[in-house]
């Protein structure tokens, strides 16, 4: 049977798929393994990271742990569960998670290995949360590293290159609520004139637009938590509920108009329930130092009459730094200029090379999306070659290895 991601732009290749019920089954699967093995998660990923024309492996099928340890502050999880499906049982017994991306639907493991992130200047991405993670190396082995390890900053944002990651710890804090409110129509050169003032609006800020207008950003949404002191915001409200992509329904967003909420039914913006966003779409999204944004943002800008014919909606979002050797956000605070493309991959391949010479040399693309051939991680990224030296050492067969991860150099 045909299998593909969820923006159906991907047909996997591979031979197998195999979805084992215990960790020993995994172990066996992969020691035993004579070819070529990814880890696929929910399938939210654009482009080929997970394909193999060898065995995929799922690990929804492993035990659905969900243990909140109080006194370490953290939640043990199985890395196959959605973040959706984690959050209300975390928020019952009390706990919140600090940060969550616009969609619930993605799984945990899939979303820290690509540092996938949320919004918010002083929240870090879902990496950043892991506290410790388990995995099964292409031998077989399980194997657990904690915060602090030699090896831990290193194996987070993994690309799947160094095992099939089982369980994940992630720090958690009390539960807290959260209100969002949508406003419109922002002029660029106001923003553009102190976008960190805009961007700490709220514990969570995206600003969306279609680029059909260079001078309008047609939605900043501000999610403001309960319990900090709120921020007075100089544009103006919605009147009524909004999607990000003009003219579509807002019923599958979370809730606006400020009504508080908890945590994990507002820093999304899109409900568990529903299917997210277009559906039939293409993704990109390249992140830059902050101190980089505004001429991102101005590059973006000057292609908009070639950006809006193939785009629904860019979002620009925050999020802070950390010390992961492959997170975006890699010792520096980042502005994140995120695509939503109609699903014309012919197009839109081709006008990326084109994007990605127009920004800043910084950005770095997201792991799970479309970019070009042309970008080097090695100059992206300052811990690359350690990177590789960690794989080398735990998947010295290569085992893991597709053409996604060739094309990286690894």
């Amino acid at each position: 049977m045909t299998q593909t991601n969820w923006a159906q732009n991907l047909e996997y290749r591979a031979a197998t798929f195999e979805s084992p019920g215990t960790v020993d089954e995994l172990a066996n699967l992969l020691a035993e393994s004579t070819g070529p093995v990814r880890a696929l998660g929910t399938r939210h990923c654009f482009n080929d990271i997970a394909d193999t024309d060898g065995t995929l492996v799922s690990v929804a099928s492993l035990p659905a742990v969900i243990e909140p340890d109080a006194e370490r502050r953290v939640v043990r999880v199985a890395a196959g569960l959605r973040y959706g499906d984690i959050a209300p049982t975390l928020d019952e017994a009390g706990f919140a998670l600090a940060n969550l991306a616009s969609l619930p639907h993605i799984s945990v493991a899939g979303a820290v290995a690509t540092g996938t992130h949320g919004s918010g200047d002083a929240v870090g991405s879902l990496a950043s949360a892991v506290a410790a993670l388990e995995f099964v190396t292409p031998a077989g082995e399980l194997t657990r590293l904690e915060r602090g390890d030699a090896d831990f900053d290193g194996a987070v944002v993994s690309l799947g290159a160094l095992g099939i990651v089982t369980t994940i710890e992630l720090d958690i804090e009390p539960r807290f609520e959260v209100a969002q409110t949508v406003y419109e129509s922002l002029p660029w050169n106001d923003v553009l004139s102190d976008l960190d003032a805009v961007t700490s609006l709220g514990y969570s800020t995206s600003l969306f637009t279609t680029w059909q207008d260079t001078d309008v950003i047609d939605q900043l949404w501000v999610k403001a938590r309960v319990d900090q002191p709120a921020s007075d915001v100089p544009f103006r409200a919605a009147t009524s509920p909004r999607h990000p992509l003009p003219g579509v329904s807002a019923e599958n967003c979370t809730t606006q108009g400020g009504v508080p909420g908890a945590w994990y039914d507002r820093l999304p913006h899109f409900k568990l329930g529903f299917l997210p966003s277009a559906g039939e779409e293409l993704q990109s999204e390249y992140l830059v130092p902050r101190a980089d944004a505004v001429a991102a943002i101005e590059a973006v800008r000057g292609l908009a009459d070639r950006i809006a014919p193939l785009l629904f909606v860019s979002e620009v979002r925050t999020l802070r730094r950390d010390a992961l050797w492959l997170s975006s956000a890699f010792e520096t605070d980042a502005v994140g200029l995120h695509f939503t493309w109609k699903q014309d991959q012919p197009a839109v391949e081709a006008l990326l090379p084109v994007l990605e010479a127009a920004l800043p040399a910084t950005a770095r693309p997201h792991w799970g999306k479309l970019f070009s051939p042309n970008i080097d991680p090695a100059a992206l990224y300052p811990r690359w070659a350690d990177f590789a030296a960690l794989r080398d050492r735990l998947d010295p067969q290569r085992t893991l290895v597709n053409p996604y991860l060739a094309r990286l150099g690894l």
